[in-house]
């Protein structure tokens, strides 16, 4: 069981580095500043130090995403439990990279522990933590990312007549941020559910997620590349580094504070935010994005209940 649950959180990682690796340089390579094998070669490096340093910064949101408040403490120890959580949050996130969908792990997750709380405790479940910890950060960062990106946007309008390859410049730094911020923000998430199995000390949790998220980034960003970079809106060089730089101070400071937003939901609203206010928004395209948002948490409950349903039946 502890194996299986080990390898569970490897795919996990994998379908996480394949979702969301790439959101963080989406403006580069839609604004041709690079390519998309340039594209992957920063977010890898950048993301993966992101992880590392999580380490050091990031012990509430390991906490969070334990389960601990949300289901007893000896439900939270139990391999079944995380197994099921696991397993139900990481083919929700694998489903949607396959259609290409760009979907929040962390809403996956936040999905995995109520499926699968609702099969351990059912009507004992911690709904309040729910709202406070989980739901409120989840729907109210898009909105305050698309706002802040939209009075960014019109400060930095002014940089056109600048230096192109200085703007260029800062555009780089600032994807760089996003990947850093998302490898900050999620890899907790994840090593969270390896606290139950002990299998490494750690730090060295930290580095098996950062290289398994990597691979899932490499291997298999494209689709989900393809529907930030050129689908959801065209963004020109300042229109991108706006977006980026509304996403790195978001998801920084949500890290810090150890608050479960998504650099999905962040990253949408910036792009989109800085979309409305050029004229280049795609409608259609983010109303497929959020009906993949409200997709992803039944498909996660059912899924981790379903699993835990089987596991503690066999």
């Amino acid at each position: 069981m502890i194996l299986i649950l080990f390898f569970a959180v490897l795919l996990l990682s994998y379908s996480n580095g394949a979702n969301d690796n790439f959101k963080g340089v989406a403006t580069l390579w839609s604004s041709k500043i690079l390519s998309y094998k340039q594209a992957i070669t920063l977010t890898t490096i950048a993301t993966v130090l992101g992880s590392v340093v999580a380490f050091f910064f990031a012990t509430t949101l390991l906490n969070n995403f334990s389960g601990k408040g949300l289901v007893p403490n000896d439900i939270v120890k139990s391999s079944s439990f995380v197994l099921a959580v696991a397993l139900g949050a990481g083919i929700t996130v694998l489903l949607a990279t396959i259609f290409g969908f760009p979907v929040s792990t962390t809403h996956a997750l936040v999905g995995g522990l109520i499926g699968a709380g609702i099969i351990a405790v059912g009507k004992n479940l911690n709904i309040s933590m729910l709202g406070k910890t989980f739901f409120l950060p989840l729907i109210i960062s898009p909105v305050i990312s698309a706002i802040f990106s939209i009075f960014l946007y019109k400060i930095l309008k002014g940089l056109k007549t600048n230096n192109h390859r200085f703007i260029n410049v800062l555009h780089i730094f600032s994807a760089a941020a996003v990947c850093f911020s998302r490898g900050l923000n999620d890899t907790p998430k994840i090593v969270s559910l390896l606290l139950v199995v002990n299998y490494f000390k750690l730090p060295v949790n930290f580095f098996i997620i950062a290289f398994v998220m990597a691979v899932g980034g490499i291997l298999n960003s494209k689709k989900v590349a393809e529907t930030l970079s050129h689908k959801l809106a065209s963004l020109t060089p300042v229109q991108g580094l706006g977006a980026n730089v509304v996403t790195g101070l978001l998801v920084i400071t949500s890290s810090y504070f150890g608050l479960p937003v998504s650099t999905t939901h962040v990253g949408v609203g910036s792009i989109y935010g800085v979309g409305i206010v050029s004229g280049n928004a795609n409608n259609r395209e983010l109303i497929k994005i959020l009906l993949s948002w409200i997709l992803t948490l039944p498909v996660a409950i059912f899924s981790s209940m379903l699993i835990y349903f089987i596991i503690i039946k066999i």
